[in-house]
């Protein structure tokens, strides 16, 4: 037990002592060029930060109007079934009783063929929206790569002005 205290002191001693004899290089001052660099880097990533803000804003407000225009396609689509449909009602009511079977099954089937059409027009007006949603994304993550590549392009540039 001696030995092992006497053994752990000894390496208490040893570490600090080391510890106290190496102490931390002094900064070398900031050069001419290596300030020059960090203001035109700062520069560069403030005008790229600004791009890809205006471009996710663009990207957004085009979202935005793919799906009003979507949302419109499918409000007229669904009126036009629903006069359709009211049209073909109509008839039913206004069918003699004994052609009243047969006028019911036509409106059955214009009600069908109505509500396809809608079914076909909120699909096509979706994938729409969904494309310029996909174009709108894919400018967002150009923008943000730009942004990275600027950003580490800075500090490669202020790396290499203090190894000047």
């Amino acid at each position: 037990m001696n030995k092992l205290l006497a053994t752990l002191l000894a390496g208490l001693f040893a570490t600090s002592v080391f510890a106290a004899s190496h102490t931390a290089a002094p900064m070398a001052p900031a050069t001419a060029a290596t300030v020059n660099a960090e203001a035109k880097a700062d520069k560069a990533d403030a005008k790229v930060a600004n791009a890809e803000a205006k471009a996710d804003a663009k990207a957004d407000v085009k979202m935005s109007k793919a799906d009003a225009k979507a949302s419109k396609k499918k409000a007229k689509a669904k009126a036009r079934a629903a006069k359709a449909k009211t049209k073909a009602r109509a008839k039913v009511a206004a069918a003699s009783p004994e052609d009243k079977v047969a006028a019911d099954a036509k409106a059955d089937k214009v009600e069908a063929k109505a509500d396809e059409k809608v079914d076909r027009a909120s699909i096509k007006a979706n994938a729409k929206a969904d494309k310029v949603k996909i174009d709108a994304n894919a400018s967002k993550m150009k923008a943000k790569a730009e942004t990275t590549a600027t950003n580490a392009e800075g500090k490669a540039d202020v790396k290499a002005s203090t190894a000047k």
